[in-house]
């Protein structure tokens, strides 16, 4: 007679489990990246299975990768979206296993620079740069992956030639271009868009030929439009902010800031600038209406971090563009609300437009920071949050040679608001102070434990 021991063994040696397509299709159908990575860590044949790239990448297509926090380009870190967000377990994770000081990531030698600060983030990767105060081209830059320690140093940004014929470049705009399907996902894109006096350029470093190319040079006028006259520094009362906002929507970046009646778009696909006039007119039509006149915020009202910040943001819809503008934010008068507007997927305006309005809480004063995954993303103050008053000038980013007056600190609030719910979702509080031109970039990913390196 077997004894029970050999009995089990023998059960055990006729048990197997599912093949790989199967359980593919299995973990397919799990409905959260939480229960996926828990599934993950059940057997090592599991986790096998769920950590394989191809399989991660059918993953993504059905469930994308959650918000898990902000990262501020002005020295702030990552902010991990804090309970009660549905992410604020997964976010709390990636914190204990990345690092998003950058301190991995060496400094070229080309005499003092700045920290490392983040200019865009996309796909995991986060593009860095340093600079020297006051050099807009001696600028390095950097792409790294935070949970892999992973980077890449860029070359110098060959614009000596342009520069000879074009004068001083006004602003040196640089984002990650998103990945194509058809390319490896651990090869990347920088564009770095210049403004010249009488012409836009697009530099472009590949991560595989490992070196920059011009691929597009259109002039202000073949656009049909002069040149911007909004620059980064600047504070201009309107809100525009040069090229420094981007929203990117099925391979293309959007961005209203060079202009309120126009939007400059850069199809990363076939490298080409265009822009698309008067794209909302009833937007400022509205902005008129509920917001305080150009000029009038110093005399009627106190500013706040972002105040002059309420630029339309566009979003991807299905099979449209959606263009979401704040509007009534900064007018005690009037309650704040996003007026929601659409653009048909072929490129051309809409002849009418679609009026959805949606209220905000009145006891914010509100200011638009982008879109990214069919979200728009907004932050928020309180006169009555106001923090400690400086009157002495402080030393920034533990930079002795920067120093920035830092007048007010604002406990600010973030939030997001989900295109095809409307839904409004607080992802956390940062303190700040009065600025124009710090831009706050979406982190979207999976458990740490379920990550590969993107570098």
């Amino acid at each position: 007679m077997a004894s029970p021991a050999a009995s089990i063994a023998d059960r055990r040696e006729h048990i197997s489990l599912p093949s790989d397509e199967i359980l593919e299709e299995i973990f397919l159908r799990l409905p959260t990246p939480e229960t996926l990575a828990c599934a993950s860590a059940a057997c090592s044949t599991f986790r096998r299975v769920i950590t394989d790239r191809l399989f991660l990448r059918r993953y993504r297509k059905i469930r994308p990768p959650p918000l898990l926090g902000l990262i501020s380009d002005r020295g702030g870190g990552f902010h991990p979206a804090e309970a009660p967000h549905p992410s604020a377990r997964l976010a709390r994770a990636l914190v204990d296993a990345a690092d998003f000081t950058y301190s991995f990531v060496p400094k070229p030698n080309q005499g003092w620079l700045s920290p490392w600060h983040p200019r865009d983030v996309r796909d995991g990767r986060v593009l860095l740069d340093c600079r020297v105060p006051g050099k807009t081209f001696r600028t390095a830059f950097a792409v790294c992956d935070p949970v892999s320690r992973r980077y890449v140093v860029l070359p110098p940004v060959p614009e000596e030639d342009i520069a000879v014929q074009e004068g001083r470049a006004a602003e040196l705009a640089p984002v990650l271009a998103p990945v194509a399907e058809d390319e490896d996902e651990r090869s990347f894109k920088v564009i770095c868009m210049v403004h010249y006096e009488t012409r836009l350029v697009a530099f472009v470093f590949s991560s595989v030929a490992r070196q920059w190319c011009i691929s597009a040079s259109p002039t202000w006028s073949s656009l049909g439009t002069g040149r911007p006259r909004g620059f980064r520094n600047s504070s201009a009362p309107d809100g525009c902010r040069g090229l420094s906002s981007f929203d990117c929507v099925r391979g293309c970046f959007y961005s209203a800031s060079p202009w309120m009646d126009k939007l400059l778009v850069l199809d990363t696909r076939r490298m080409e600038f265009s822009v698309i006039h008067d794209h909302d007119d009833v937007y400022k039509m509205l902005r008129n209406m509920f917001d305080p006149p150009a000029g009038q915020h110093n005399m009627q009202y106190r500013r706040r971090p972002g105040q002059t910040r309420s630029l339309p943001a566009v979003v991807g819809g299905e099979g449209s563009l959606e263009l979401l503008s704040l509007v009534g934010a900064n007018n005690p008068n009037a309650s704040p609300r996003v007026y929601h507007s659409s653009q048909q997927s072929n490129g051309e305006p809409c002849k009418s437009w679609r009026m959805n309005i949606i209220p905000l809480s009145g006891s914010y004063d509100y200011f638009t920071v982008g879109a990214a995954e069919g979200f728009l993303f907004l932050g928020a103050t309180k006169e009555d949050r106001m923090g400690q008053y400086h009157v002495d000038m402080v030393v920034a980013h533990d930079n002795p040679y920067d120093e920035t007056p830092l007048l007010e600190t604002w406990d600010v609030d973030y939030f997001s608001m989900e295109l095809r719910t409307s839904e409004l979702t607080k992802i956390c509080t940062m303190k700040k102070s009065y600025f124009n031109h710090e831009r706050v970039h979406s982190y979207f990913g999976f458990p740490p434990s379920l990550s590969t390196p993107t570098i």
